[in-house]
């Protein structure tokens, strides 16, 4: 893999996401068939936290453990990265004692200014511009009930937040048409939409924005939906229930879509919101695959960064 660091989707090229994408699958398969790959033994990672996590924490601490390495939990207290110590000094300090750096931060500055001054490998665990680690996972998930992934339209459904933002990036990468659906106002960023654009113009993808819910998620094969208030925007929660009301991935809704379409959620899924109980408990739903797939995906990226 040509990237140093996992900060952005953008950071990858469309052979670096297929070569994680086929070695999470291999890893996937030997994991269930018994057999673990020590390709991180003696290695050392370093989780940095500023935001609370189920999902984030236990695949990167299992994987390393299931890679032979060995993951250093430090939780938002532990370092308060600009006010205790400064994002440089951090990396500086780190660089010194592990061999790679994941963090889950609110600013996608600090993450980012941790790979600028470190010079070990540095993994985009979530911050308030990009998820890559999930994308990727969504990705691999949507590859082993899809098949080939060039040609499928997938549809966003509700606000264009970080997770939208590297769905698009790598939906663009890799040839998957996207329709982001959304209330007018709660758009994806301009710049990233636009740098999806010209990688769209490369690999023949579509993009577009809707403001109709059913008529975004018409023909689509994949429907992905979000929390519609995401960590750090609790004060605009009474105006995001009113604003998204009618964009509720419920059965209606996803009678629009294809007949074998699939439905993913990140997690946590606020039921009854973005989400009804009778999809995301239903046939279509792939959550839970979508949720182990953050394991294995995150594992292949870990050991192209990390191994030698």
């Amino acid at each position: 893999m040509n990237a140093r660091d996992l900060i952005s989707i953008a950071d990858l090229s469309a052979g670096d996401i297929e070569e994680i994408l086929a070695l999470a699958a291999k890893l996937k398969s030997d994991r269930k068939a018994g057999r673990d790959h020590p390709l991180l033994r003696g290695k050392s990672l370093a989780m940095i936290f500023e935001k609370p996590s189920l999902r984030t924490r236990v695949t990167f601490e299992v994987g390393m453990q299931q890679l032979g390495g060995h993951a250093v939990y430090l939780a938002p207290g532990d370092i308060r990265m600009g006010e205790r110590e400064s994002v440089a000094d951090v990396a500086r300090n780190l660089e010194r004692w592990v061999d790679g750096i994941m963090a889950r931060t609110f600013a996608h500055n600090t993450v980012a200014g941790l790979a600028e001054y470190a010079t070990i490998p540095v993994i985009n665990g979530l911050s308030d511009l990009e998820h890559p680690c999930q994308a990727l996972a969504d990705f691999l998930t949507i590859r082993e009930h899809k098949g080939e992934l060039q040609g499928l339209k997938m549809t966003f459904v509700g606000d264009g937040n970080n997770v939208a933002h590297s769905l698009v990036l790598l939906a663009a990468k890799v040839g998957v048409d996207f329709t982001l659906a959304c209330p007018e106002g709660f758009e994806a960023d301009a710049g990233v939409w636009e740098l999806a654009g010209r990688l769209a113009a490369d690999s023949g993808a579509s993009l577009e924005v809707v403001a109709d819910p059913a008529e975004g998620v018409r023909n689509a094969d994949v429907v992905y939906t979000d929390v519609w208030v995401s960590m750090g925007q609790e004060e605009e929660t009474a105006k995001r229930m009113e604003v998204f009301r009618s964009f509720q991935v419920d059965s209606r809704l996803l009678g629009n879509a294809k007949r074998d379409a699939i439905v993913l959620h990140c997690l946590p899924a606020h039921r009854g919101l973005e989400i009804a109980d009778e999809v995301i408990d239903g046939r279509q739903s792939v959550v839970l695959d979508e949720a182990e797939n953050r394991l294995h995906a995150q594992k292949a990226a870990l050991t192209l960064l990390m191994a030698g």
